[in-house]
């Protein structure tokens, strides 16, 4: 592999990882590139607005990867490379992390997130922090995707201004798509990797809950956040989870889940669709637009030509409601803002709206609706009878009576759906969805199909995925 076959746009993580640990290009090269097709089009150019802040220490970063990588020492997998992590996960370097807020500009975590730890053990480096919409598109009721008032918008490069960029890891997906990073961390509470993603004609592995760590990621709720990876294939995808995967013993979540020994995710082979029976949601499909649905039903019947009985079952289409998020989210961003800088104006969820409200020409173009349902019922707190019936419910009707029972009558492998469709019912399971590029519509809108199974069966998801995505090898890069 030869340095100047390695481009920005098409290049994948498990290739450019090769390639420096080979030495057939240097880190810096590949940071450098990606810095380039940056500033080509985050700002300039395309105006992409993907990445809210740029590492400044991405390149010398980059520079004693190379001096390691010359006395024989690698760090792990992901040596060198870089990544772009998702504007609501700590990172302790000269970057903030902010939320995509105003109000948080400034803060500089401390502590690397569980997650942005495992990347720098394995080596990568952290090229900058990705835009997304503002608290994790949980602010307003009508934000567009890809908003922030501290990093504008994001916009999707298969067409930009034309086409929705997901949401709320929209810079995450922007980026990767347009090449500021050959793959990214995003973080899911109902959608948000899987939007996203599918928009941007990427894989994106929304986990189990507590697959991955949520220490040090700005909150929604605790019973549904998760980070995930998102990229350009699901051999990408499942190198990413290889090494972001694991127990934390500060999380609870994480701890004493069943573990994929790293070789599990990275043992990906042609046929795992032969046999499998994977079931399609009806009443999932009712509100797709026609030629999405045309893409959709094309991928069920390449399904069907690779081996698996594609079945149609009833899943009874999810409600959707933000009852349990709307109240753990006062106590989850009050609990994140006790631990910021004493400087900063806002260590409470009243404080932000207080700062909004008096810097509404920069906080509040879309107002902060979102904000105020939960700020009105957090007298309420965990306690009350309605959030514990609500959270009881959401787990009964997501899964037993829901995901699982399904899975069951049908003997199903797992279950597909357009896009995002199917997130909502998954979130609130907290069981695990993968999405993979099926095509795109004939205005060039991307499609995604996406799986969805249940608990810890993430790696079982990859090996399907990955089957379907070898067979049609959908995916192309946007013009830019």
């Amino acid at each position: 592999m030869g340095d100047g076959w390695m481009d920005a746009m098409t290049g994948t993580l498990v290739e450019w990882a090769m390639a420096i640990r080979q030495g057939d290009v240097s880190s810096f090269d590949a940071v450098a590139r990606h810095l380039e097709q940056m500033a080509a089009h985050n700002v300039d150019g395309m105006g992409i607005r993907a990445v809210i802040e740029v590492n400044p220490e991405a390149l010398l970063e980059a520079e004693a990867r190379d001096r390691e990588r010359r006395t024989g020492f690698l760090r792990g997998p992901l040596h060198g490379v870089p990544i772009l992590v998702k504007d609501n996960l700590d990172t302790a370097d000269a970057m903030q992390t902010t939320a995509g807020s105003v109000a948080l500009e400034g803060h500089r975590a401390k502590e690397d997130a569980e997650v942005v730890r495992r990347l720098r053990a394995a080596g990568a480096v952290i090229i900058g922090k990705a835009n997304l919409t503002e608290w994790a598109n949980f602010l307003s009721d009508h934000m567009p995707n890809g908003y922030s008032s501290r990093g504008g918008q994001t916009l999707n490069p298969y067409g930009p201004g034309k086409f929705d960029v997901g949401g709320s890891s929209s810079g995450s997906g922007a980026g990767v798509a347009a090449g500021f990073a050959p793959a990214a961390i995003g973080t899911e509470t109902s959608g948000s990797i899987l939007s996203p993603s599918s928009a941007n004609s990427l894989v994106g592995l929304k986990p189990t809950l507590g697959m991955v760590s949520r220490r040090g990621i700005i909150p929604i709720a605790m019973s549904q956040d998760t980070a995930g990876p998102m990229a350009r294939t699901v051999a990408d995808a499942a190198l990413l989870m290889s090494v972001i995967a694991g127990p934390d013993p500060r999380d609870v979540a994480t701890q004493g889940v069943r573990w994929p020994a790293r070789e599990a995710w990275l043992h990906l082979r042609r046929g795992a669709l032969q046999g499998a029976r994977i079931g399609v949601p009806q009443a999932y499909l009712e509100d797709v637009p026609e030629d999405e649905r045309s893409v959709f039903h094309e991928a069920l019947s390449e399904l069907r030509e690779l081996g698996a009985d594609v079945i149609e079952c009833d899943l009874a289409k999810d409600s959707f409601d933000y009852d349990v998020l709307v109240a753990e989210f006062p106590p989850a961003l009050d609990g994140y803002l006790a631990t910021v800088e004493p400087w900063l104006p806002v260590h409470s969820l009243a404080d932000v709206m207080a700062f909004n409200a008096c810097h509404a020409d920069r906080a509040l173009r879309y107002g902060q609706a979102i904000f105020e349902r939960a700020r009105a019922q957090s007298h309420l707190h965990l306690a009350d009878g309605a959030y514990i019936r609500a959270r009881l419910r959401d787990l009964r009707e997501s899964r037993q009576e829901g995901i699982d029972r399904v899975l069951a009558e049908y003997r199903l492998d797992a279950l597909a759906f357009v896009n995002y469709y199917g997130c909502s019912i998954a979130a609130k399971a907290g069981y695990p969805s993968i999405t993979v590029p099926a095509g795109y519509t004939q205005e060039g809108k991307p499609v995604g199909l996406t799986l969805t199974s249940t608990a810890y069966s993430d790696v079982r998801l990859c090996q399907l995925a990955y089957d379907y995505e070898q067979a049609t090898h959908h995916r192309r890069p946007p013009a830019m």
